[in-house]
């Protein structure tokens, strides 16, 4: 008998502006994901997302190459105050997306009702780390796909999928969040503002660096995030992946300033059971998502065929300060 074909686990890459998006696609993206230039992203950076005619036209031509567009808004609406979100949830049932990415229980609840043919999908600002979760929010909204937190090992994982009935997408490439996902506290705790409720991290107006005479020094809203020899490069500026003192030992309290880099995991990952793999980056560049989204393409395809394609060299030089970690893919500190 011939051997059994394997479906490819579907490559799901970020796009930060049209022009990404596009570059994602051409790439071999078979999703590519974005937000609106609002709240309601929990990137929403400067220069960065789209307006709804930004947004129709990359549907458009990602549909044209065989490609989806998934749309993140997946921040919470504050109470009192959520006609933004309902009418961005509006625009992405009219715009022909695939699905939308949603965190807040009400939203979820608004787009189950009034637009009961969107796809949903939950984002991984929701925090669902366990059957019990996943299943919730699959039977109370149909939610089709859950984006797991970056806080469970590929056994954990594996567990998750023989207990539910909905899709699991996992991150396996990019910036990599304190392990608490979806509850990014240490940014309001400093700014007032978080990804969660404004869609921004370190926020720029808040972020500066001081020259010194023999180090550079960055801060967060007057809060010393880093200090830096002479030569040494300044990462920008974030608390969670801050350098500080605590107990008379000088390092990075929260989390190092490196990347998850899960590459040589993809077939315990496919295992596992995991049906979507998420790159992270947003506010990356064009150059950045071609040889990343490639990358992994060819891997992804290579697996499906039994075969494997080494990435970890290939990929060192984008990641964050060109070091990687597994993250809590394997958690040698439990």
């Amino acid at each position: 008998m011939p051997d059994q074909i394997v479906k490819p686990m579907e490559l799901v890459c970020p796009a930060g502006t049209p022009a990404a998006l596009r570059t994602a696609v051409d790439a071999g993206a078979d999703t590519v994901y974005c937000g609106f230039r609002n709240e309601t992203n929990a990137r929403n950076f400067p220069g960065l997302n789209f307006s709804l005619k930004e947004l129709q036209r990359g549907i458009q031509y990602a549909s044209d190459h065989a490609s989806n567009v998934l749309v993140a808004i997946n921040t919470f609406a504050q109470a009192g105050k959520t006609d933004l979100w309902k009418k961005s949830i509006d625009d992405v049932a009219q715009s022909g997306a695939h699905a939308v990415i949603l965190a807040d229980l009400g939203m979820l609840d608004y787009a189950a009702r009034t637009h009961p043919d969107l796809r949903l999908h939950l984002s991984v600002q929701a925090a669902a780390a366990n059957a019990d979760m996943v299943n919730y929010y699959a039977r109370e909204f149909g939610v089709k796909r859950v984006v797991l937190p970056r806080v469970l090992t590929v056994q954990e994982i594996s567990t998750i999928n023989t207990e539910i009935s909905c899709e699991t997408e996992v991150f396996i490439f990019g910036g990599l969040c304190v392990m608490a996902e979806g509850r990014c506290a240490l940014s309001s705790y400093c700014t007032g503002k978080s990804p969660n409720m404004n869609g921004v991290c370190s926020p720029p107006g808040d972020v500066s660096y001081e020259e010194h005479s023999d180090h550079l020094e960055s801060s967060l809203s007057g809060i010393t995030i880093n200090q830096y020899p002479k030569g040494e490069a300044a990462a920008y500026p974030t608390l969670c992946k801050g350098r500080f003192e605590s107990g008379g030992v000088t390092g990075y309290v929260f989390e190092d300033p490196v990347s998850l880099n899960a590459a040589h995991l993809l077939p315990a990952l496919q295992k596992a059971g995991v049906t979507a793999l998420k790159i992270e980056g947003r506010q990356r560049g064009k150059a950045y998502m071609a040889q990343v989204v490639s990358s992994f393409r060819k891997a992804v395809d290579a697996l499906a065929s039994g075969e494997n394609v080494p990435l970890e060299n290939l990929l060192a030089p984008l990641t964050e300060g060109q070091k990687s970690t597994k993250g809590s893919y394997q958690k040698t500190w439990r």
